[in-house]
């Protein structure tokens, strides 16, 4: 008969370190967006430079094309550098592997 493992707590259960774990995030976010804002300089420079006169709605389409893509890759790799840098992911139960286990034999 397999039984469950005691459920451990997470780590950012704790506020102090919660509070730490986030502010590392978002300090994070803040380079990221700084990073971000002179990618997207830059890529418009280089626009410009290769097509010259160009509508408008191009740069904006450019802008937040560049810009949501870099954020939203910076917003989903921090949680994962959140997650594992924290303990949290060590802390989740998975029995999945002992069912499969239990179902071979």
């Amino acid at each position: 008969m397999v039984r469950p493992s005691p459920v451990r707590p997470s780590p950012l259960d704790d506020p102090h370190f919660a509070e730490f774990a986030w502010a590392r995030y978002f300090r994070l976010m803040r380079w990221m967006m700084l990073f971000t804002a002179c990618v997207v300089a830059v890529c418009l420079a280089y626009l410009h430079a290769v097509v010259g006169e160009a509508p408008i709605h191009l740069y904006i389409a450019a802008t937040l094309g560049i810009g949501f893509t870099m954020m939203l890759m910076a917003a989903l790799m921090g949680l994962v550098f959140l997650s594992s840098g924290t303990g949290h992911d060590e802390a989740i139960d998975n029995t999945l592997d002992a069912h499969i286990d239990a179902w071979r034999d």
